[in-house]
């Protein structure tokens, strides 16, 4: 599907939930005109007011993990990417960066308070309705992070959550798993790389700016390490009661968490929390693009990461974490056939060493 295709769906549907509200309410016509409607999900239970999570990051940052672990929680459902989401963020931050056309849409009505009502109408609609109720929902579409400021705005009781994983591991794993990116080209790690400083300083910047209260990053590799005490403090600043199936979310696979099927990262949150992925990228970056990693990828300093550590020390894992490896290790088989029983195309499952 092209990509001025995708914006004119995106654009219809919007128009579609503009319309469905002006024409849904009980007033005659001529009381509803330029009034806008509750914004409430279908089955009444979520407004625009609701606690809603969101979570993002750059892809293969683990965002996926991530949103295993909180759909553990029984009070907390996730779901898979619904795509949609950050779709029509960017069609909205599209029509913002053109002056021409925001004069249009003012000049037809069609102003921030009809605009704002729609997309928070239309994102309200789609997380509570693709999967079952809780008393907390939550979103993972790693890309709904670079609208971080707006969407504090429309939702003004809602949190967010930055995965922050170590750049070099993170384009190693899209170019490895080839993971297909708008604008990343997956034969040049140097460009993949900037593409990666890019995205990720526009997602920090964002997180910054709605504050600490709002916003909480979190680091793939300390959630790997050390997930009890990362999990705690994130349910604490969720303000969400402690439950240790946060740490079992392997269990809860086909039970209580659904997975994707097409989702790239699905193979791999079958399996327990384990060291096996924070370092499969040493030793697979060009040799150039090592002796210039500073210069490529600043944010790797800013994010606390030693550019010119290779290998890095990320630190001493938990003794849970190290059994769990070592299960996985031990029990290679079983929970590869695991991984491919959830995936449309086994041959992207690594096989067991």
């Amino acid at each position: 599907m092209g990509v001025r295709l995708r914006y004119i769906i995106v654009a219809a549907t919007v128009l579609f939930v503009i319309f469905y509200f002006y024409t849904s309410s009980k007033l005659p016509p001529e009381q509803t005109q330029g009034i806008i409607q509750p914004i409430v999900s279908h089955d009444g239970r979520f407004t625009h007011e609701s606690p809603f999570i969101f979570i993002g990051g750059i892809p293969r940052s683990g965002t996926t993990l991530m949103r295993a672990m909180l759909d553990a929680h029984p009070l907390i459902r996730c779901g898979e990417e619904t795509r949609v989401i950050p779709r029509i963020l960017a069609l909205r931050a599209q029509w913002k960066k053109s002056d021409r056309e925001w004069k249009r849409l003012q000049e037809a009505g069609v102003n921030d308070q009809v605009i704002n009502a729609a997309i928070s109408s239309f994102i309200v609609q789609v997380i509570a309705g693709h999967g079952a109720p809780a008393p907390r929902l939550c979103n993972k579409d790693p890309f709904t992070l670079k609208s971080t400021v707006y969407l504090s705005e429309i939702f003004p009781n809602s949190k967010f959550i930055l995965m922050i994983r170590d750049g070099r591991a993170t384009v190693h794993s899209i170019i490895s798993r080839q993971v297909t990116i708008t604008g990343f080209n997956l034969n040049d790690f140097r460009q993949c790389l900037t593409k990666w400083n890019a995205g990720i300083s526009v997602m920090y910047e964002q997180c910054n700016e709605v504050g600490p209260s709002r916003c909480l990053m979190v680091n793939y590799e300390q959630l790997v390490l050390h997930p009890e005490l990362e999990m705690k403090k994130l349910l604490d600043f969720l303000e969400v009661p402690w439950n240790s199936s946060v740490l079992h979310h392997e269990a809860l696979i086909g039970k209580d968490i659904s997975l994707s099927k097409t989702e790239r990262s699905t193979d791999q949150v079958v399996k327990p929390v384990n060291l096996d992925a924070l370092t499969k990228w040493v030793g697979h970056i060009p040799e150039d693009v090592v002796a210039d990693m500073a210069s490529i990828a600043p944010m790797l300093e800013v994010l606390g990461y030693d550019p010119h550590g290779n290998p890095p020390n990320y630190g001493k894992p938990d003794d849970i974490v190290i059994k769990k490896t070592k299960d996985i290790h031990e029990n290679g088989e079983e929970w590869y056939k695991k991984a491919v029983a959830v995936v449309n195309d086994p041959s992207r499952v690594d096989k067991p060493v």
